[in-house]
């Protein structure tokens, strides 16, 4: 069984390989950790898009092999409300002249193999 610090060490490693996946897709990384009352969230991040950036907030979900199931498996709706909190409360401190911008919900599961490779799949607009 893998010990707190190893888990944790794991889900750092996989917030900087997605980091690094969505820079490469051209993303802009505003907030990494993002901490409020409401809790935490790993990304936030401006996608480009024609009709202006888009505002994405990004959980990150690692596992390494199958055990506990697919990482997103780990974001039921409680999570999402939790982390819907957050986005608000990342919303209200940045809202310029009371326009909104363009935001969604995207979790990213990250595979880690023993042997250090990584893959990722970006679930979109996730509810």
């Amino acid at each position: 069984m893998p010990t707190i610090d190893n888990r944790k060490q794991l889900g750092a490693d996989g917030e900087r390989v997605v980091r690094a996946h969505l820079e490469g897709l051209g993303w802009r990384i505003l907030e990494s950790n993002y901490r409020c009352r409401s809790g935490e969230m790993d990304l936030i991040a401006e996608e480009p898009a024609a009709d202006g950036p888009v505002l994405v907030f990004v959980e990150v979900k690692t596992r390494r092999g199958e055990a506990h199931g697919a990482p997103i498996e780990a974001v039921d709706a409680r999570k999402v409300a939790r982390l819907r909190n957050v986005a608000l409360a990342y919303l209200g401190t940045r809202s310029v002249g009371g326009q909104e911008p363009a935001c969604r919900f995207d979790v990213a599961e990250v595979w880690s193999g023993w042997d250090g490779l990584c893959a990722v799949r970006l679930h979109r607009a996730v509810e």
